[in-house]
């Protein structure tokens, strides 16, 4: 039996999550943060996304992506699958990456959406990994709130 038909349509916000296949890590160095970010960037701008936040944890990652048109799917089978072709290459494996498919939530954008875009970035601080959201870099954080660049998504 499939999985069942994702709601999609133009102007959708989602919630988008995936985790790596048995809690494995699916970012093993910085490298593969920053290639995931380029594929995150090219779906952008080849599936008109705005990316409103993200953060790309070690064994899973989080966005907030808004869809003018309704893509959503077709972009997550873009990043998803050719993250996973070269990640296996590399690591001579032949696995699933990612547990099975992404969880998409849609979003209302008024009630929800500021504390959303909270609850992404501080990811890492809940996680006690770093102890301000300012400290990790793999996220939307910082060029948020004008500490750094932002990544061209």
């Amino acid at each position: 039996m499939g999985w069942p038909l994702r709601i999609e349509y133009a102007g959708a916000l989602y919630h988008v999550t995936a985790r790596g296949n048995a809690q494995s890590d699916i970012f093993l160095c910085d490298e593969h943060r920053q290639a995931f970010l380029s594929l995150l960037a090219n779906a952008c701008q080849r599936y008109e996304w705005l990316c409103c936040a993200y953060c790309l944890m070690d064994n899973h990652y989080l966005l907030l992506i808004e869809t003018p048109a309704a893509t959503l799917s077709k972009g997550m089978k873009y990043i998803n699958d050719t993250y996973t072709q070269p990640f296996n290459r590399f690591h001579k494996r032949v696995a699933h990456v990612f547990q099975g498919r992404y969880n998409a939530i849609l979003v209302e954008k008024d009630a929800y959406l500021l504390e959303l875009s909270r609850y992404i970035v501080l990811n890492p601080v809940r996680a006690r990994m770093v102890r301000s959201a300012n400290e990790w870099p793999w996220s939307s954080y910082r060029a948020t709130a004008g500490y750094g660049e932002p990544v061209k998504l």
